[in-house]
Parts: C-alpha cells; sequence; structure tokens
C-alpha cells in the first residue's frame, strides 16, 4: 500500500473519534490527500486536536444525518475512496441515548451509501462492529454469517446497519465492503467508560486502577491491526477485486484476555501501580465472552493479526508517556512505522 494512496482523496467520516484520526494519519503518510467530515472531538485532549490534524486535512463538521451537506461534501470534493467511522460507538450510553444511537449508526450509514451510489466512488469500506453479532458467550469465534444482535440499542444498531448494507447489495448491486472489528486501543483514546482510558487516567493520578468486569474477555487489538485491514479492503475494492461482504478483523486467540489480565499486563509493564475490582451493580447489559473468527481475513485478502497482547501493551504505553512531551503526531507516525515493520 505504499504507493497505491498517493494523490487519491479519502473522505473520513467520524475524523474526529480515536480511530478515524489514526486512520487519516496514517492515510497522510501514505501521500493520500484526506477529507473529514465528522462532529466536533468527542472529549478534551483528543487525539484528532493533540496532532493538529485540522491543520493537515480538510476539516468539515458536520453530522451523517445531515444528508444535504454529506450530498455536497461528495460533490465539491469528488472522493475516491470512503471510510464511513461516524458512529455512537459505546455500548453503555447508547441504553441512555437509543434514538441517537439508531439515527447515527443506521441511518448516517445510509446516507452515506446514498452518496457514494449518486457520485459512483469507486471504493467505499464501511465499519460497524465486533458486536453485531448476537452475542451467546460461546467460546467458538464468530463468523461473518452468523446472527445479528437485538440485545442492546448500541450492538443491535450494528447488527441492523449490516443488514441494510447486504440490503442494498441485493437490491442495487451496491458494491462496499463492512469491517467488524474486535475492542480496539491504543494512545490517544480519552473515551469515558472504556478500559484503557480508565486505566491512564487512573495511573497519571497514582491511584488504583478501578474495573467492574474483570472477568469479561474481550479481543484486544492495537488500533493499527483493524486499520490495516480498512486499507487493504479500500485497496481491493477500488481495484474492482470481489470483497463487497462483511469481514472480521480481530487478534489471535492468545490476545483474547480479560479485563483484569489487560490491567496487569499494563501495570507489569509499567512496572507500579494498583488494580481494585468493583461489582458492577448496573443491570445495563454487556457481553461477558467475545471472540471473531478471523479466518476469512486471512485466507481470502491475506491479512493477518502481527502483534501479541504484549506487544499491544507496549504501545500503548509508548504514546501515553511520551505524548506530553513530544509532537504527537509525529509520535503516531512513527508507532505507524514500527508496526509496519512488526
Amino acid at each position: 500500500m505504499n504507493t497505491f494512496f498517493q494523490g487519491k482523496t479519502v473522505l473520513v467520516t467520524g475524523h474526529t473519534g480515536f480511530k478515524g484520526a489514526w486512520l487519516c494519519i496514517w492515510l497522510r503518510e501514505l501521500g493520500a490527500k484526506v477529507v473529514g467530515y465528522s462532529l466536533e472531538p468527542p472529549y478534551p485532549n483528543s487525539l484528532f486536536e493533540l496532532a493538529q490534524l485540522k491543520d493537515k486535512l480538510v476539516d468539515i463538521r458536520a453530522d451523517t444525518t445531515d444528508k444535504e451537506k454529506l450530498d455536497a461534501t461528495f460533490t465539491e470534493h469528488k472522493p475516491d475512496i470512503v471510510m464511513h467511522l461516524a458512529a455512537q460507538a459505546l455500548v453503555r450510553p447508547s441504553y441512555d441515548k437509543p434514538v441517537e444511537t439508531f439515527a447515527t449508526n443506521v441511518m448516517g450509514t445510509i446516507n452515506v451509501m446514498e452518496c457514494v451510489r449518486k457520485h459512483q466512488t469507486k471504493s467505499c469500506v464501511l465499519i460497524t462492529s465486533d458486536k453485531c453479532y448476537r452475542n451467546v458467550e460461546q467460546e467458538a469465534g464468530y463468523k461473518e454469517d452468523d446472527a445479528m444482535s437485538n440485545q442492546d440499542p448500541y450492538s443491535c444498531s450494528k447488527g441492523v446497519t449490516e443488514m441494510v448494507v447486504q440490503c442494498y447489495r441485493n437490491s442495487f448491486n451496491f458494491k462496499a465492503a463492512t469491517a467488524r472489528a474486535g475492542n480496539v486501543v491504543g494512545g490517544g483514546d480519552w473515551a469515558v467508560d472504556r478500559i484503557i482510558p480508565d486505566t491512564m487516567r487512573a495511573l497519571a493520578k497514582d491511584e488504583p486502577v478501578v474495573i467492574r468486569s474483570p472477568k469479561s474477555t474481550r479481543p484486544w487489538q492495537f488500533v493499527l491491526e483493524p486499520l490495516s485491514g480498512y486499507l487493504l479492503l479500500a485497496k481491493k475494492l477500488y481495484e474492482g477485486e470481489e470483497v463487497s461482504e462483511g469481514w472480521n478483523f480481530g487478534p489471535d486467540m492468545s490476545s483474547v484476555v480479560t479485563v483484569k489480565d489487560l490491567v496487569e499486563l499494563i501495570l507489569k509493564e509499567r512496572g507500579r501501580g494498583e488494580l481494585r475490582i468493583e461489582e458492577d451493580t448496573s443491570k445495563k447489559h454487556e457481553a461477558k465472552l467475545l471472540f471473531l473468527d478471523t479466518t476469512k481475513a486471512k485466507e481470502r485478502i491475506n491479512w493477518k493479526p502481527r502483534l501479541t497482547i504484549q506487544q499491544t501493551t507496549h504501545f500503548i504505553l509508548d504514546w501515553y508517556t511520551r505524548y506530553k512531551n513530544t509532537d504527537v503526531y509525529q509520535l503516531c507516525a512513527d508507532q505507524i512505522k514500527e508496526y509496519e515493520q512488526a
């Protein structure tokens, strides 16, 4: 991919978010012209702001539910590739804002697809989630054709989105890939109610790291792992390969560990810190066991995870240790280069 993206215009929705900002940095390093379309950064000291991305790309602040604004963006910038990441991306807040969650995740995606159809964009990758699957706490990894979720507003919104995209493929010969990633972690994530940001905030204050679901198991993966899959799909779609379907991107089984294990690995890497477990007394459903089967991506598009869970924790701590005293954009670019060589 070192030459493929050079000179191509890539529209990234959700570019002010955690994964979106990392994707924009990688695309810029690959020589792409990046057009970002998103709401304001979701929290203070976002990666988007720390890396000063506003000055390095076309920065459009708008909602994907605003179809007219979205269409005007396509008309003006004529993207070669669309990477749709804009979403309400957390399970627990979806209980408080179910209407907003469905509007953004389902209708926002439909608006993007309508613009892609109208403007005949050559390549479109739509990001959903591993939580799109109906989770029955099975030990085997979920495969791309498994049943979709209706268990909570967030998961259901992602499952519905996957079905809507499939409907467009069946009804309109619509060409787009959907990507379902595991629990993505890495530097620059400051979201509330996520284990890595919560851990880093506690450690910065020399406070104990409090976890509510120590035995919950997740497919933890460094942010660049799924992004490499998204970029690969975008390239293959542009070149006309038959990849217009759903794809899983997750770690190997050795990196599927409990919340408690992950925090302990971080504390071990750091050399100090305290862990405290507090029982989750809320009745909001959240999956305890989740793992993706990535056989399809490995066999058909030659994608595979590069990092162990130990390497992932190294990247995380390296970023959070250094970001206050260095150029954050360059820090991310350096980690991208290190990852490419892994």
